[in-house]
């Protein structure tokens, strides 16, 4: 089964085992969409029951059905938080998920090659692309299609438009 990431466990939230998540989704709303997620920890994923969910923070407190305890739930701190790939949240047009963002080549119109995609920043505006082209801070790149005017998941690449300036940065 292929998993995607939506959080990391950042701690236990109360004596009765709830569960406090750090979300790595745009939408923290989806928690309440599921039933289940799936738990990966030293190398090893475990199913986990959702009972209930409520937000403290904007931050999902999960009560489960297997871990019942303070000290269960914080064996379990760190952890990352997956989902199936199919029960994933539909994409809008033009968009991607990070996951599948990350490592892709970056090039430019004329295919001169200038790094891969190591990190996505979230900036509340929009996205910026973080390129690891060898300087010690990378290229940042806003994900916006003046910048970035092709995406190919399937070809493994993504096309920047360079502006002057850009590179100095």
């Amino acid at each position: 089964m292929e998993y995607i990431t939506i959080g990391k466990i950042a701690n236990a939230h109360g004596v009765k085992g709830d569960i406090k998540i750090f979300p790595t989704t745009d939408d923290i709303n989806r928690f309440k969409l599921l039933k289940r997620v799936y738990i990966e920890q030293k190398g090893k994923i475990s199913e986990l029951t959702i009972e209930g969910i409520k937000y403290n923070k904007n931050l999902p407190i999960l009560n489960v059905a297997e871990i019942n305890d303070m000290d269960t739930a914080l064996s379990y701190k760190n952890a990352t938080v997956l989902i199936p790939m199919e029960e994933a949240l539909p994409l809008e047009e033009n968009e991607n998920y990070i996951f599948q963002l990350i490592g892709l080549e970056a090039k430019e119109e004329d295919g001169t090659i200038l790094g891969k995609i190591k990190d996505v920043l979230s900036t509340g505006a929009h996205d910026v692309y973080v390129i690891d082209d060898g300087s010690k801070n990378g290229l940042l790149v806003p994900a916006i299609l003046e910048f970035v005017p092709e995406v190919s998941i399937e070809g493994g690449y993504v096309v920047i438009k360079l502006i002057k300036g850009l590179k100095e940065l």
